[in-house]
């Protein structure tokens, strides 16, 4: 059973029990990431990730770290577009000491300017390691150039000139305008008796100051191109449209529609691309939803001397699939995502996560039972619907490697929109 209760403060806890299991994962998640950055702060999300379990006004970073692998424990933390994740896997035993340790980097981290230092010299070399990676790069620039101008859009590492200019100060300003308790959620699951976990929390986080979530700008999709052709050894080629936010009545249908054009081994664009042609080592389809916007895209990697024809095939199937997408496709799209939804829930982890996910989308736990029914309901019609309605937005696309730069024409004649400039 998933629970869910607000506290006074505005933060929110809620917990999946799982009886069968002797360990937890338990979590914090902020509801700020890169969309939450000024102008001035990109990159300070992540760098304020890296800073929390640097030490605190109690706990040295050694002491953190020791602390939580002196039980067998892991922590770690993760930035997004729109949260910031701190969490740990620990024994169901060790809850009080991981939530104490949690409790105490979102609540004084020491922020001290010698640490700040080394870790920005961290955060370059991460900067370095991405920038290494075609499919990386790829990836980076596809918020980038379909949300052109935007916080939603932004690099979630940040440049080497944004995260040089991040001070202690600048850190300590975005820490108090955007941690509060309003903004927080405490997701726990696995072995855990929520009434407990609530006054826990209660008393941990009592000294997170009230405070509501900042209003952001509306993202706003707006498509177009970023090209970035240096000599690799591989092409990354990227196409995107204007997807369905997460509280879109089309956002499940959006993410099947997405798996039946590159969910699997047996979806159409694998099959067309790598089984039928040998035009590809790796191709997919998927659906990014955010809260109030979304892209749908393809990608595939290939050679240089395949690339304009591997785009041929992604346009024909892509058009095809709106007119002939099948019951069988659609079925077997629909047992993927029921599977992923089933099988997570055997990880304490994934359910952590899901149980945190649906407290700040959709304000409640969402029954399993629930979500495979909305899958259930989609068909082979609405799919359709939404493959024609994405394709006729403006088109995004993003290439990395030695090929020519992009031009969106070719989609544009098919589908019917006004290309956007080059980024």
């Amino acid at each position: 059973m998933t629970r869910m209760t607000r506290l006074d403060s505005g933060l929110t806890v809620v917990s999946d029990e799982m009886e069968h299991v002797d360990s937890a994962a338990l979590g914090v998640w902020v509801e700020t990431g890169v969309r939450s950055e000024e102008e001035g702060e990109h990159g300070i999300a992540h760098f304020l990730e890296h800073m929390a379990f640097k030490g605190t006004a109690t706990r040295s970073a050694r002491s953190i770290s020791e602390a939580i692998e002196s039980v067998g424990g892991e922590i770690n933390a993760a930035t997004s577009v729109e949260t910031t994740a701190y969490h740990a896997r620990i024994l169901a035993e060790d809850m009080p000491l991981a939530l104490g340790i949690l409790a105490d980097i979102l609540t004084e981290p020491a922020f001290a300017p010698e640490e700040v230092e080394r870790e920005r010299n961290v955060i370059l070399q991460e900067i370095g390691s991405a920038e290494d990676v075609p499919e990386d790069r790829a990836f980076d620039a596809l918020p980038e150039a379909a949300f052109r101008d935007q916080a939603v859009g932004r690099r979630i590492l940040g440049t080497r000139d944004s995260v040089g200019a991040v001070s202690a100060e600048g850190l300590r300003r975005f820490f108090a305008r955007h941690y509060t308790a309003g903004a927080m959620t405490v997701a726990a699951a696995g072995k855990v008796e929520h009434e407990r976990l609530v006054e826990e929390v209660a008393a941990a986080f009592a000294r997170v100051p009230a405070g509501a979530i900042p209003e952001l700008a509306n993202a706003r999709y707006t498509g177009g191109i970023l090209a970035d052709t240096d000599d690799t050894a591989e092409c990354q080629w990227i196409l995107g449209f204007e997807g369905r936010a997460a509280r879109h009545d089309d956002a499940i249908a959006a993410h099947l529609a997405a798996m039946s054009m590159g969910g699997g081994l047996s979806s159409r664009l694998f099959q067309a691309l790598r089984e039928e042609r040998g035009l590809v080592y790796d191709t997919s389809a998927f659906h990014w939803a955010f809260a109030d916007a979304g892209v749908f895209a393809v990608h595939l990697a290939t050679s240089p001397d395949a690339v304009e024809e591997a785009v041929a095939v992604v346009l024909d199937e892509l058009e095809d699939a709106i007119g002939t997408l099948t019951e069988e496709e659609l079925a077997r799209a629909r047992a993927q995502m029921k599977a992923g939804i089933l099988m997570s829930r055997e990880s304490c982890s994934a359910r952590m996560s899901q149980a945190a996910r649906q407290a700040i989308v959709f304000g409640r736990p969402v029954p399993k039972e629930e979500r495979i029914a909305e899958i259930e309901r989609v068909s082979a019609d609405d799919v359709k619907r939404i493959l024609a309605d994405v394709t006729r937005s403006t088109p995004t696309m993003v290439a990395v490697g030695p090929m020519d730069a992009p031009s969106a024409d070719a989609v544009v004649r098919r589908f019917g929109r006004t290309a956007e400039p080059t980024l």
